[in-house]
């Protein structure tokens, strides 16, 4: 039986106190053949001379691409751009984590039990750790409601280390990057919105990496406790922040992919940015009407609340 060929993209930036048990991790993934692609975003520590050493040592394995700094989300998609369609399935990784051995054939079966000629993306918890390894928390934990784009266009609860997609949503998700980056949140939201639109999202609520939580993290995770949590968005929301975010993003994602959505998508979708301009009476009734969701009920009623603000 032949093994299932992943494409790995890793973006590394300034990134060497982790990177060894991250690609360590990366290179025992049990039966499945893994290609290492890793995009340096211009890191000026040692991390570029460490990763050479790797491809010295796994030159048929690793690949590294030098390049310039781009940020997380261009430099994700850059890899993408870069990613030869040739693989079975394509999985996405941080610097700083270590993933279980298993982690990737898990993934690989549960996409391979579902019809292949639509995008599909794996996403599953992590266990959260500090950064001695030590466990502190699961999180996310398995979403209520479905994964859905009436979800995906208020919400991500996919962690964008933990996705794996097939050949299908690779190819497409790669086609309808946006020229525009300003206008996507993450690169691992809008992968979720694509295929959750298109295809179907599988969530795995088994942990299937350590997730590893430190000073340096450049994307984060949620091991604060609520009410630091919700200080946190609070304060990001008085200072504009994260004002549109949700509103530029679909409009972005509207313009891109109008002519694949279903005319009930489009017609939610179009709802959803038109009624911001209306007086505030309609907004209300829109804002707790609307079909678009979060999982949990404050984030949902805060969701309504941003929404009659306009502030989405």
């Amino acid at each position: 039986m032949n093994k299932s060929k992943v494409c790995i993209m890793l973006s590394t930036y300034n990134g060497v106190k982790y990177i060894d048990e991250q690609i360590e991790s990366l290179l025992v993934q049990q039966q499945v053949d893994v290609q290492i692609n890793i995009r340096d975003d211009g890191s000026s520590d040692k991390t570029v001379q460490k990763l050479r050493d790797y491809v010295k040592f796994h030159p048929d394995q690793i690949r590294v691409i030098e390049g310039e700094n781009l940020g997380v989300i261009g430099s994700f998609f850059e890899l993408m751009r870069q990613m030869e369609p040739v693989y079975d399935f394509y999985a996405f990784c941080d610097q700083d984590d270590v993933w279980k051995q298993d982690k990737l054939i898990r993934a690989v079966t549960k996409l391979k039990s579902r019809q292949s000629n639509v995008p599909l993306m794996y996403c599953s918890s992590t266990q959260m750790v500090d950064q001695d390894l030590n466990h502190i928390n699961v999180w996310p934990t398995l979403p209520p409601k479905a994964l859905s784009m009436y979800n995906a266009m208020v919400e991500n609860c996919c962690v964008g280390c933990t996705i794996v997609i097939n050949p299908v949503a690779f190819q497409q998700v790669r086609a309808s990057i946006p020229s525009d980056l300003t206008q996507v949140i993450m690169h691992d939201w809008w992968i979720y919105l694509y295929v959750s639109a298109f295809g179907e999202v599988i969530f795995d609520e088994e942990p299937m990496i350590l997730y590893r939580q430190h000073q340096n993290n450049v994307l984060g995770g949620s091991s604060e406790g609520w009410s630091a949590k919700w200080k946190n968005r609070w304060s990001r929301f008085v200072n504009g922040k994260n004002h549109f975010i949700l509103s530029k993003q679909a409009k972005m994602f509207l313009h891109l992919n109008k002519d694949q959505l279903s005319a009930q998508q489009l017609k939610d979708i179009q709802s959803f940015l038109n009624q911001l301009d209306s007086p505030w009476i309609k907004r209300i009734k829109y804002a707790f009407q609307m079909p678009f969701y979060r999982h949990a009920s404050l984030d949902n009623l805060v969701l309504k609340l941003i929404y009659v603000l306009k502030k989405v």
